[in-house]
């Protein structure tokens, strides 16, 4: 059975946005807005990333990517990140080998993907692992940063204008060259600039000019920054300036107070500096989308025993005030509180897009809640290659279901993006219920687990469950997701809620397809709707009410 998709009528904001950009001519990929959120627009039309981003090593030879390109497709992405290495981009100075950048757009486009490409150029997890011989060699020319102590470290220093002249030269080349062959086609979509920045193991860096800078005034625009926009300031980084009184002139330990807390600050303001020069050099070529991600800090570690000084919360105000040309900052997980650090990263209008993620059990719910309750511009698990040479393991079929899903769902999610009309939960043991309100009713999300009724659930194990919910019409929804059982209450009477249709199914063309009609022990006798642990379900349902 058939039925055709009764909410065309709310793609009516979906299509528009497509044929004005049309119509202007506009065809690069780009950041916009549909209502109060953010969304990515690939070839005018606004983009979902169900990516995964390369093992760090994957895409250094196309021999190495041959078995890769079929995995990626089991795994129903339609985006991959992949690392471009400066090394083997420019081996020699000015002599550049762009053949692994085209066949990475080439495999793409014949895989019917899109690319992120992540620079590799100065800073790849704190060090310069991969920049080229000849500027790790000359070292007199191309300076290191140093601890405390003197010792030069594997990192390049980003005080020194030959540093950045020469990761300059290199990435301007890079993206006139995506420019020329990659213009029209538009496979690469976004650029990340470098690779969790950041400065080890000390809070900053004490070579002889970064000394001279630290003792120097704070800059003028940074402070002018912090001026205009006091009252918005992270409270984090408010705090430290607070903690000073607010100093509004002198070196930056009379402004921010003496200790590794303002090191930090003054480093997060260099390597930002450095980074937006290298960005906006590359979008005067090439303007598409660019971001930069961040390891996040361990709890109770200091800087400089975390990398201190990348795009991190408390320091994103001055990254903002000092990379104007990058359009958002992302986190990189391999830490816990996935909720707690996203509602960090979504203030001041943060756009959210997970690069890189842990690829552990909890990848597909994540991915689910991240764009139900953010909707973030996409999720990507790291390593999503994995072993492509053996069969898919739980975690992975689970996440090739959930993208293979949510890329049916596109169309109509993106067509109540930024409406409030979308919800995500993400439920473990801890937190098992979640209650959120979609127009005049409130619902309440609970793990299946927790009601006893999953049959694969364990008593001592609790999987990751999530849910994703869209209204598209007054009492018209549809449900995404697994281990989740939803229940209903009316906010505008008394009156008891009821569920009049329920059904599973799956997206063709924007055409409704019905699997099953679910109105009997499927939704409890019409009391839930509900999702066990293991496999995805898409379901569309519309409550009632009675008396």
């Amino acid at each position: 059975m058939q039925i055709k998709l009764k909410t065309q009528k709310t793609l009516i904001l979906y299509f528009t946005l497509f044929w004005s950009c049309l119509l202007l001519g506009q065809s690069l990929p780009r950041l916009s807005k549909i209502g109060n959120k953010d969304v990515l627009l690939v070839n005018n039309a606004p983009y979902l990333i169900l990516g995964g981003e390369l093992g760090n090593s994957t895409a250094t030879s196309k021999a190495s990517m041959s078995t890769v390109w079929p995995r990626l497709k089991e795994l129903n992405l339609n985006t991959v990140l992949v690392p471009i290495y400066w090394e083997l981009l420019e081996p020699e100075p000015n002599q550049f080998n762009f053949d692994l950048v085209d066949e990475l757009i080439h495999d793409a486009r014949t895989n019917n993907l899109k690319l992120v490409f992540l620079w590799f150029g100065s800073w790849k997890n704190s060090m310069s692992s991969h920049v080229p011989a000849w500027v790790k060699t000359n070292y007199k020319k191309y300076p290191r940063a140093k601890d405390d102590k003197g010792n030069s470290q594997e990192i390049l220093s980003p005080f020194y204008r030959t540093n950045l002249e020469a990761d300059l030269n290199a990435y301007t080349a890079l993206m006139r060259h995506i420019k020329e062959v990659d213009g029209k086609e538009n496979t690469v979509i976004m650029m990340q600039p470098e690779n969790e920045i950041g400065m080890l193991p000390v809070a900053r860096d004490h070579s002889p000019l970064a000394n001279k800078k630290y003792a120097e005034p704070v800059p003028d625009h940074l402070m002018e920054y912090l001026l205009a926009n006091r009252e918005k300031l992270n409270p984090e980084f408010n705090s430290i300036w607070a903690k000073n009184g607010y100093k509004k002139s002198g070196n930056w330990a009379e402004v921010f107070g003496e200790g590794i807390a303002t090191e930090e600050l003054f480093m997060a303001y260099y390597f930002a500096k450095y980074t937006n020069s290298i960005t906006q050099a590359g979008k005067e070529i090439y303007p598409i989308p660019a971001f930069v991600n961040a390891a996040l800090n361990a709890p109770g570690k200091a800087p400089g025993v975390y990398p201190s000084a990348g795009p991190l919360p408390h320091l994103l105000d001055i990254w903002k005030a000092a990379s104007p040309a990058i359009d958002f900052y992302s986190p990189d997980f391999y830490n816990p509180d996935f909720e707690k650090w996203n509602n960090l990263y979504t203030r001041q209008n943060n756009p959210l897009f997970i690069p890189e993620h842990r690829f552990d059990n909890t990848v597909a719910a994540k991915a689910i809640f991240t764009i139900g309750k953010y909707q973030a511009l996409g999720f990507s698990p790291f390593a999503i290659e994995q072993n492509p040479n053996v069969e898919l393991k739980p975690k992975e079929i689970l996440l090739a279901e959930t993208y293979k899903t949510l890329g049916e769902l596109a169309p109509v999610l993106l067509s109540q993006w930024g409406q409030n009309k979308i919800k995500g939960v993400l439920l473990d043991k801890e937190n098992n219920t979640s209650t959120f309100i979609l127009g005049d009713y409130e619902f309440t999300a609970s793990h299946t687990h927790n009601l006893g009724w999953d049959p694969k659930a364990k008593d001592d194990q609790w999987e990751q469950a999530a849910a994703l919910i869209v209204q598209t019409a007054k009492n018209e929804f549809y449900f995404l997701g697994f281990g989740t059982s939803l229940t209903f209450k009316n906010l505008k009477n008394n009156k008891t809620v009821g569920i009049l249709k329920a059904e599973s199914g799956h997206f063709e063309n924007n055409t409704w397809k019905v699997f099953r009609h679910l109105n009997g022990d499927q939704t409890h006798q019409g009391r839930h709707i509900r999702a066990f642990l293991g496999t995805v379900s898409l379901q569309r349902f519309t409550l009632y009410e009675y008396e």
